[in-house]
């Protein structure tokens, strides 16, 4: 199996997990590089890299937009080339590389973010055809009965028999429907309004909802304006029409409200030779001049700086960070970082 692969193969897993990663994939090369077109690497939450996307003049800028993407949740082509010059175009970000290979390479780097959730609550026309249709636009889907089993929503990725939700893991990512027909509809929000929810919605006539509510205020619930009538602004329409108006309800209200999430950059310091920004966590060259530590992309540059600054410097012995260089044997790359 190729590292390649062996990449899509990881993903595939942490997708499996919920979690947040970036695959980033080399699709232009202008050589001399030591990635070529295929190469991927994956980049996880907390900034680390596994894979092949080049070395150390490609790796630390992949890092960082790979972060931001995970922010943001957009994707974008990342242009690194010596002669790189801005291109305002939407979707694609160009940084200067001073690398002494001259090289060039363009990396797409895809954000994963976790599906959100659409928990639906029933067993009811409506409640089929919103898991069903909540699948086929790419939400995970949690179909709830008491009662019920898998055999009774096909369609569903998760089907919980009872009304303790905590299976689900319901969370600011799950978007719940009350879907009973009046059945338990009461009990069915009892439950919901214990979760940090984006969405509660009650399929019911408008006369069914106040009634609703006004049981549960009854009961001493708190929180009940989270509640609303789903899909309020249709009139009449069959359950399948209803439960279409419904999550059409939940896409618009989730893409007005996407909400952006703050990731930690990395602290990186400027390279004194090449300029390149270089992560001041993961830096394998690193010199300490009086009070002042300096980074290097490389073991080419920091010969440079030496060199420049004259003996006194030479004569330092250079901090090696052993730590950041057993992080770089287990990144899973060919070899030790070259020019990218």
């Amino acid at each position: 199996m190729s590292l390649a692969d062996e990449v899509l193969d990881r993903a595939a897993k942490l997708r499996q997990r919920g979690e947040t990663f970036v695959v980033a994939t080399v699709v232009r090369v202008d050589p001399p590089t030591s990635a070529r077109p295929g190469d991927k690497a994956l980049i996880t939450a907390d900034g680390k890299l596994w894979g092949w996307i080049g070395g150390s003049c490609s790796e630390g800028l992949v890092r960082r937009e790979a972060l931001v993407a995970m922010g943001d949740g957009q994707p974008r082509l990342v242009k690194i080339a010596p002669d790189q010059a801005p291109e305002h175009l939407p979707g694609v970000v160009a940084h200067v590389s001073t690398c002494p290979s001259a090289g060039a390479l363009d990396v797409f780097i895809d954000p994963q973010l976790p599906r959100p959730l659409l928990l639906v609550i029933g067993d009811t026309p409506a409640a089929h055809t919103l898991v069903r249709l909540g699948a086929t636009i790419g939400y995970k889907t949690c179909a709830v009965q008491p009662g019920g089993l898998p055999a009774h929503f096909p369609e569903a990725d998760q089907v919980i028999g009872s009304l303790d939700l905590a299976p689900a893991q319901p969370n600011a990512a799950t978007w719940a429907v009350v879907a009973t027909m009046g059945h338990y509809d009461e009990d069915a929000i009892e439950a919901l309004l214990r979760y940090d929810v984006a969405y509660i919605g009650l399929v019911a006539s408008r006369r069914r909802a106040a009634t609703v509510l006004a049981v549960l205020a009854a009961r001493g619930a708190g929180g009940l304006e989270r509640v609303r009538r789903a899909a309020d602004s249709s009139v009449g329409g069959s359950q399948e029409e209803i439960a279409l108006a419904t999550l059409a309800e939940i896409v618009a209200e989730r893409h007005a409200h996407q909400r952006s999430y703050l990731i930690d950059l990395p602290p990186t310091a400027s390279d004194p030779i090449c300029g390149m920004s270089v992560d001041v966590r993961t830096a394998l060259h690193t010199l300490t001049v009086g009070e002042t530590t300096h980074y290097f992309c490389g073991a080419g540059c920091l010969d440079a700086f030496k060199l420049r600054e004259g003996p006194a410097i030479a004569a330092r012995p250079p901090r090696y960070n052993a730590s950041n260089a057993r992080i770089a044997l287990k990144r899973g790359s060919r070899g030790p970082a070259g020019p990218a």
